[in-house]
């Protein structure tokens, strides 16, 4: 299969875009990654371009379009969603959601080789965007729903798993509770959601016949979804 799908995110505060080449069995991703606090509008579209031209493809070449669905940052989500949306209209192709918390733990996973991995980011009003994931040769599975809530609210499964927290919502770790600190070997407040990630498993949903029209692609906000359980 052939394929070239272009990945965005303005999840956080950063803006991140990247572009997944495959040929056969053969894939390789080009990423640009800025920190770019309320800046995301100014940059998201000329990092497209700019990473475009470094591949030496136009827009036409493009067969699908991933981006960060969320959560994150409500602002970050509309403009990544946004830019999608309208790339996705003019070319006629596929948008695939990526979550943000499913990016990251495959962040945490490719760069560490972590296997059980709670994924935090900071929600402000005192609470996070969190869901826990087991990780093995690249494939992320749920373990726990993404959901918002506060720190003292969030738990484990029951087991002995070695769990690593990665995420901006570690910056709250005080707040956790004793039996969730006890069960975390370490935690990483330092990584944020990147379109690299958003590529590759765009790029597996893809193959899935997952994308869908550009008018039915939606942010995940979570704000309104405050349920912690374990999926059907």
């Amino acid at each position: 299969m052939s394929l070239h799908l272009l990945a965005l995110d303005a999840s956080s505060s950063a803006c991140s875009v990247a572009l997944l080449r495959q040929n056969g069995a053969d894939r390789e991703c080009l990423a640009r990654y800025e920190m770019t606090p309320r800046a995301h509008t100014r940059r998201l579209m000329p990092m497209v371009d700019e990473l475009l031209a470094q591949a030496q493809i136009t827009p036409a070449a493009l067969d699908a379009i991933a981006f960060g669905q969320g959560p994150g940052s409500f602002t970050g989500l509309r403009i990544a969603t946004g830019t999608a949306q309208g790339l996705a209209f003019g070319l006629d192709r596929p948008l695939l959601g990526v979550s943000t918390l499913k990016a990251l733990a495959l962040q945490a996973h490719r760069r560490f080789h972590f296997r059980y991995i709670v994924t935090a980011l900071d929600a402000r009003m005192g609470e996070v965007y969190a869901a826990t994931w087991h990780c093995l040769n690249d494939s992320v599975s749920l373990e726990q729903a993404e959901a918002v809530l506060a720190p003292e609210a969030f738990s484990l499964p029951e087991d002995e798993t070695d769990w690593v927290g990665v995420g901006s919502g570690f910056t709250l770790w005080e707040r956790f509770a004793a039996t969730v600190q006890v069960s975390m070997s370490q935690h990483l407040v330092d990584m944020e959601p990147r379109a690299e990630e958003m590529a590759w498993l765009g790029a597996d949903d893809f193959a899935a016949g997952l994308g869908q029209p550009a008018h039915l692609a939606q942010p995940v906000y979570l704000r309104n979804n405050v349920a912690w359980k374990k999926p059907a």
